[in-house]
Formats: structure tokens, C-alpha cells, sequence
């Protein structure tokens, strides 16, 4: 494709504006484009600009302005809307003062807010089971507090052997 400016170049630059329902396409070489007045790219995408704009999408309730000019972290003095601004937080401790706006966002982002990571598969024996044994005693824990204690039996017997297993194959 030749570029609609100078026509002698190949379009490497592909323009679409849409304004008013309207959709219009420029296609410029890279010098046509570097002259291009009306061509801002002052605001490009990034990834902050992407995971900032979720913020406001996930929430349940609007974010209200005291909150975020309010809310600051007390190790770093990160506030929530330079955190919003910048797109990464300052601290660790700022997980836990800004914790309320974004667990929706990691879980949203992520489908849960638990990281599991990966194990490899070769040494992650261990780990698949000592993770399977923590998930089964969360599953015992509940079915006792139903009174499900057939399957709490059942349970608690299938963690004895993983148990075992982890044991024998120290």
C-alpha cells in the first residue's frame, strides 16, 4: 500500500479515527506520519492504561473521590490515585492499604485472588500433594461443620494415605 500523503512511499503508519460514528482511515509512510500535525499519539496504549481503566470497571460501587484522596500508604506515602495514575503500586505494604479496590481487580484479572504459581513436573510431586492434602482439609473442615460425616470419614482417611505417600518418598 503507498502512502495517501506523498504517494511514493510504502504505508507503514495505519491511522483509524472514529469520531462522531464516523470511521476514517489514513495510511502513511513513517516521514509522512512524523509530519502529520493532527496525529497525537500523546496518550498511546499501555498496559498501565489498560489495568488503571479495569479499576473503575470492577468495582461495585463507584470510586468515591475521599477515597482516593484520602487513602494513602503510611510506609511508602503512595496514594490511591498516583497508584492509579502510575499503574503499579509503591511498597508491598501498599497491597494491604489499598487492599479494598484491588482484591476485585486481581481476582477479575487473574480468577482468583489465591497465586498458586506452577510447579515443575518433574520435582512438583511433593508439592501437587501437600497442596491436594491442604484442599482436602479445607473439604474435611466444611463437610464436618455440615455434619457430612460419612464423607469427613471418607476424607480423612484419603489424606492419612497422601499422608503416607509423602512420607515413604522423602
Amino acid at each position: 500500500m503507498i502512502c495517501e500523503k506523498c504517494n511514493q512511499n510504502k504505508a507503514t503508519v495505519h491511522v483509524t479515527k472514529i469520531q462522531n460514528n464516523k470511521k476514517t482511515e489514513l495510511h502513511l509512510c513513517e516521514e509522512c506520519a512524523r509530519k502529520t500535525q493532527d496525529m497525537s499519539f500523546e496518550n498511546p496504549f499501555t498496559i498501565n492504561n489498560f489495568l488503571t481503566g479495569l479499576l473503575d470497571s470492577v468495582q461495585s460501587s463507584p470510586i468515591k473521590v475521599d477515597y482516593i484522596k484520602t487513602t494513602t500508604c503510611s510506609k511508602c506515602g503512595m496514594s490511591y490515585g498516583k497508584f492509579k495514575q502510575l499503574g503499579r503500586l509503591g511498597c508491598s505494604d501498599c497491597y494491604n492499604t489499598f487492599n479494598e479496590k484491588l482484591m476485585p481487580l486481581i481476582k477479575s484479572v487473574h480468577g482468583s485472588q489465591q497465586h498458586t504459581g506452577k510447579v515443575p513436573k518433574k520435582s512438583g510431586n511433593r508439592i501437587r500433594i501437600k497442596r491436594e492434602i491442604m484442599a482436602m482439609k479445607k473439604e474435611l473442615r466444611k463437610a464436618i461443620e455440615r455434619e457430612e460425616f460419612e464423607s469427613a470419614a471418607e476424607l480423612r482417611d484419603k489424606i492419612k494415605l497422601l499422608e503416607k505417600d509423602l512420607e515413604t518418598n522423602k
